[in-house]
């Protein structure tokens, strides 16, 4: 029995294929979660870390969400996300740090509210 595998030339990766929502990883423990979550719904996601340059990418992704992550966007070496995602033109979803970040990139700021008795 011959099985014949297609050449190497003729296989692309997933993402270049259907349409792949980039979730950037801050550090949070749900980002798996996000990832299975959209698979199950038949949205093709990769993971990457939020260190990714956008220009290194080998595909446009058709949307992005930023994680969340245990940083505050005001601490000394949080991380950041490349500036160049924003000039993908796609939809973006912040999830709490990532909702940070997309605030703090923007100019604006964010606070905590204090519970008086």
């Amino acid at each position: 029995m011959s099985t014949k595998s297609a050449p190497t030339s003729d296989i692309k990766e997933v993402s270049q294929v259907f349409s792949t929502i980039l979730v950037l990883d801050f550090g949070s423990q749900y980002s798996h979660l996000i990832i299975r979550r959209l698979r199950e719904i038949n949205v093709y996601a990769e993971m990457l870390p939020c260190t990714q340059k956008i220009s290194e990418l080998p595909f446009k992704p058709t949307g992005v969400i930023l994680s969340g992550g245990p940083f505050s966007v005001y601490e000394e070496g949080a991380p950041h996300v490349d500036h160049e995602v924003f000039k993908l033109n796609v939809p973006i979803l912040g999830i709490c740090y990532g909702m940070q970040e997309l605030a703090w990139i923007n100019g604006k700021g964010f606070g905590c509210l204090t519970m008086i008795n």
